[in-house]
């Protein structure tokens, strides 16, 4: 699709623009589809089943798509007069994401499942289910914003509600996504959301949020891990940052970078943290609070939701977690796609696997998943010195 046919669509009347909703039976999309439907908004709401309980097999469940979650979707639908359809991306959600989010912790990672989830499944397999339906738009309950240029590009931004702000997920889109997108809640706070749903009497307005892994009903990813990857769970060696040995652990999945409590470690001089995974050796390293502080980090398979990279050397913020602070940084963008990050200050309990995901203020730029860290590798000195703001405009 076009800059011009995405922006035309944007001009007609809302009674002849079809939007497919993604419903999951919770407050944001209900709320997202119930606002659609009073602008004149031509609405159908999909469901997709992800995970059940034979994919999931035995002492495994979900709770993103159980069947009080497709019902709760269904009435709501209903209520809204919108078609409601359910469709099956089991087989697509293992493979794309389940099985990565196993392969990154037997290899001593810590993934992200939404980040692998979005880029595959919501905003790749759904965004095409719409378009085959002959849908002009996908919503979905996102807490972000989408701000349309005059030049057709669309710029993503953070939600006005900080607490629930969900573009660091969403940083693996780019403008061919971006421009079929509509995301409803992004210009509003939770609450604000809630007293919505309850106002509309929507039957979901007091329903709790999703939280943790969808695809794991107990949100006990290590019980997950040793159905799925028991040999993963291999005890090995506790070291300190010097190679002296302080005792076991009980399997690398089982922690992670930053992590003090449940070390089982007692008569070191000073708390210890873990610093690194080594599954090579399947040893995990651990060393006092200031051995976590990290002045740089490599990003691979970087997105820039712009479609093309910042300048070298431009000055941006990096959020290395979901809910992490962003850090002031330079970054240096490579001709294979990665990034490299200098942090004005050192950064803490930077966990490879996860997302490095850049901003200038609230928008968005777009993001990478973090490497392993290469002992011998540090920013060069002499690139550090050229400022660059990126612009908003």
């Amino acid at each position: 699709m076009n800059e011009k046919t995405s922006r035309s669509k944007l001009e007609r009347p809302p009674y002849e623009t079809t939007v497919v909703v993604a419903m999951s039976g919770g407050v944001d999309s209900s709320v997202a589809a119930a606002l659609l439907t009073e602008q004149g908004y031509r609405c159908i709401g999909v469901m997709m089943r992800l995970w059940s309980e034979s994919a999931a097999g035995e002492g495994s469940g979900n709770k993103c798509c159980d069947e009080e979650s497709v019902e709760d979707a269904r009435r709501v639908s209903n209520q809204l007069g919108m078609p409601f359809y359910l469709i099956n991306v089991e087989r697509p959600f293992k493979e794309n994401v389940v099985d990565l989010f196993i392969e990154g912790y037997s290899s001593g990672l810590t993934p992200n499942p939404c980040l692998a989830c979005n880029r595959h499944i919501r905003f790749d397999y759904l965004l095409n289910y719409a378009r085959r339906l002959g849908a002009d738009f996908l919503a979905t309950g996102h807490y972000a914003r989408l701000r349309r240029q005059a030049d057709g590009s669309v710029h993503l931004l953070r939600g006005v509600d900080m607490h629930k702000d969900q573009s660091y997920v969403l940083s693996v889109l780019g403008q061919a996504e971006l421009r079929d997108l509509l995301f409803p809640v992004g210009e509003f706070a939770k609450e604000e959301v809630r007293q919505m749903a309850a106002a509309r009497g929507l039957p979901i307005h007091s329903k709790h949020d999703s939280m943790d892994l969808c695809f794991v009903k107990d949100d006990d990813y290590r019980r997950f891990l040793s159905d799925w990857a028991a040999d993963a769970m291999t005890v090995g060696e506790i070291v300190d940052v010097e190679g002296n040995v302080l005792g076991e652990h009980e399997g690398l999945p089982n922690y992670t970078v930053g992590q003090r409590r449940g070390l089982g470690l007692s008569g070191t001089a000073a708390p210890m943290y873990v610093v690194a995974l080594e599954p090579s050796r399947n040893q995990l390293i651990v060393g006092p609070s200031e051995s976590l502080g990290r002045s740089e980090l490599t990003a691979a398979n970087v997105n820039w939701t712009s479609g093309r990279p910042v300048p070298r050397g431009s000055r941006v913020q990096c959020q290395t977690r979901y809910s992490g602070k962003p850090l002031d940084c330079r970054v240096y963008p490579r001709e294979d796609g990665s990034v490299q990050v200098a942090f004005e200050e050192p950064a803490r309990g930077i966990s490879p696997g996860q997302g490095a995901v850049f901003y200038d203020g609230p928008l968005c730029l777009g993001g990478g998943l973090i490497e392993r860290r290469d002992p011998g590798e540090d920013p060069a000195a002499a690139e550090m010195s050229p400022t660059h703001r990126v612009s908003l405009n």
